[in-house]
């Protein structure tokens, strides 16, 4: 096993197991995505690797990103000091570039940024206890991680926008009838069920899967990369505003938003 600061790794035969190690929540920041990128683009170039299993440790798979250097939940109205993730995107919108098909086991809450880490996944494997949300409008910002592409991609337009404006919480079987999620099991399954269908898709002609991956795939990078950048501008405009303080403020104290619109 190779252990990092955030990530284990270790293999199982033509698979390799990737666990996020920030428990309980998971939460990600540029430094994290910096080691998840650098270990996927190691196991592109490991011929001996034909599937990832995408796991967490802790309760949660990932309940979004580090908001703790928005201190007290404070916005500025100026773009010099507004906060600014485009160091965290432009490392994050390299993982859809990553060419080994990639298995999430999908337990606990998979919110915002950790929705959009799902997403960048072939296929997720979850439970009926996970919590799957967009809720990027219930914090007072433009949704990000490139999931007004990938979203509606997975589930459809309609779907995708519903769950973008309300920011409700999806249920794993919920998740599997609408397309967010491939296979439901017990909590206590979720990794190891993972595990088995990365195993059951390395059995399978590494060369023919590799070729079927990029056909159905194709243009993935860039339609994701470009949904980013237009994300990315109504971001760094919404974290200049009075609603974006109340969102992130409502968060902290578990409270209900009021948004004005300013």
């Amino acid at each position: 096993m190779r252990t990092l600061d955030d990530l284990n790794v270790r293999h199982d035969g033509p698979v390799a197991i990737v666990s996020m190690n920030r428990p309980p929540h998971n939460f990600v920041d540029v430094e994290f995505m910096q080691s998840l990128l650098s270990v996927l683009q190691e196991l592109d170039a490991n011929p001996q690797c034909r599937v990832v299993a995408l796991l967490s440790e802790g309760k949660n798979f990932c309940a979004g990103a580090d908001f703790s250097t928005v201190v007290d939940g404070k916005a500025s109205k100026t773009q010099a000091d507004a906060p600014d993730p485009s160091p965290f995107y432009a490392v994050a919108m390299q993982l859809f570039a990553t060419r080994k098909p990639i298995v999430a086991g999908v337990q606990g809450a998979a919110i915002g940024a950790g929705l959009g880490l799902a997403l960048v996944a072939d296929f997720r494997v979850t439970c009926a206890e996970a919590r799957l949300s967009a809720n990027f409008l219930r914090l007072g910002f433009h949704p990000g991680f490139a999931l007004s592409y990938t979203l509606p991609r997975l589930i459809g337009i309609q779907k995708a926008g519903l769950l973008f404006y309300t920011g409700r919480r999806v249920g794993g079987e919920e998740a599997v009838a609408i397309g967010l999620a491939d296979e439901l099991v017990p909590e206590a399954e979720v990794a190891s069920r993972a595990i088995a269908l990365a195993q059951e898709i390395a059995i399978a002609a590494p060369l023919a899967v590799a070729s079927t991956r990029s056909v159905l795939r194709q243009d993935f990078h860039r339609q994701a990369v470009e949904a980013n950048r237009r994300e990315l501008a109504f971001q760094l405009e919404h974290f200049r505003t009075e609603d974006f303080r109340e969102g992130i403020a409502a968060m902290a104290t578990r409270r209900q938003p009021n948004f004005q619109g300013r």
